[in-house]
C-alpha cells in the first residue's frame, strides 16, 4: 500500500511509516537496490523480512533517499552522507524509518501479552511505578519500556549494554505519549526524550539523545 502515516515531530524530524502489504515480487520490481544490498536480501530466510527490507527503501523514496544513500557502518548503524540522521524499525507488517537533524533512535513492536512472561529481562527500577496487578496497560507500558531501551540501544551502538541493568525508563502514563529514559553505562550518564505513538497494535517509540 501506499506511505500509511507521517509523523511530524518538528520541523527537522520525521517518522514515516509504511504497511506492508505488497508481494515480494512487485516491491522488487520497484526498488532499485545496490549489489550489495541484492546479495543480502537473496541470503535472507523469511520473505517477511525481504519485504520488510524493501518497504524502508519504499520509505526511502518518499523523502527523495535511494538504496543508494543508505550506508551502515561497521556496527550496523544506518547513514547517509549528509546531515540526516536515520534509524530504521520493522515488526510484522509494519516498516517504519525516522529522519533528523538529530542523534535518534526507533523502534516499532507489536503489543502482546507475552511480553509480560519476558519483562523480568529488560525491566528493573521500572518496577517502583509498574505493576501487574493493577496496571489497566501492563502490556503498552511495557512495550514502550522495551521500545524505549532499543530506540537507546540504536543511538549508542556499543556492545556491552544492558536494558536492565544500563537503562531506566521513568514513569509515565499512556496518554501522554512521552516521557524520559537514563543510559547509565561506563561511568557516563546520558539522558533521552523519548515519545511514543500506537498505530494499530502497534506502538512506535523513539528517543532523542539529551547528552550528559
Amino acid at each position: 500500500m501506499p506511505l500509511y502515516t507521517t509523523i511530524h515531530h518538528d520541523v527537522h524530524t520525521q517518522i514515516l511509516v509504511w504497511k506492508i502489504t505488497e508481494s515480494y515480487e512487485q516491491l522488487i520490481q520497484e526498488v532499485p537496490l545496490k549489489e550489495k544490498s541484492a546479495t543480502r536480501i537473496q541470503n535472507m530466510k523469511s520473505m517477511l523480512h525481504r519485504r520488510a527490507f524493501l518497504s524502508v527503501r519504499k520509505l526511502l523514496q518518499e523523502v527523495g533517499y535511494s538504496d543508494f544513500d543508505l550506508h551502515y557502518d561497521a556496527f550496523g548503524k544506518p547513514y547517509f552522507n549528509d546531515d540526516n540522521h536515520i534509524s530504521i524499525s520493522h515488526s510484522h507488517e509494519f516498516a517504519t524509518i525516522m529522519l533528523s537533524n538529530q542523534n535518534i533512535g526507533i523502534d516499532i513492536e507489536q503489543q502482546r501479552e507475552k511480553i509480560g512472561r519476558i519483562a523480568d529481562k529488560f525491566v528493573e527500577g521500572e518496577y517502583r511505578f509498574l505493576n501487574p496487578e493493577v496496571e489497566s496497560n501492563y502490556v503498552k507500558k511495557l512495550t514502550v519500556i522495551w521500545g524505549a531501551k532499543e530506540a537507546i540501544f540504536k543511538i549508542r551502538n556499543e556492545a556491552g549494554i544492558s536494558f536492565k541493568d544500563h537503562i531506566e525508563v521513568a514513569p509515565f502514563k499512556i496518554h501522554q505519549k512521552q516521557t524520559t529514559a537514563l543510559l547509565d553505562f561506563e561511568k557516563t550518564k546520558t539522558n533521552y526524550d523519548i515519545f511514543f505513538e500506537e498505530v494499530e497494535n502497534f506502538t512506535i517509540v523513539y528517543a532523542f539523545e539529551k547528552g550528559i
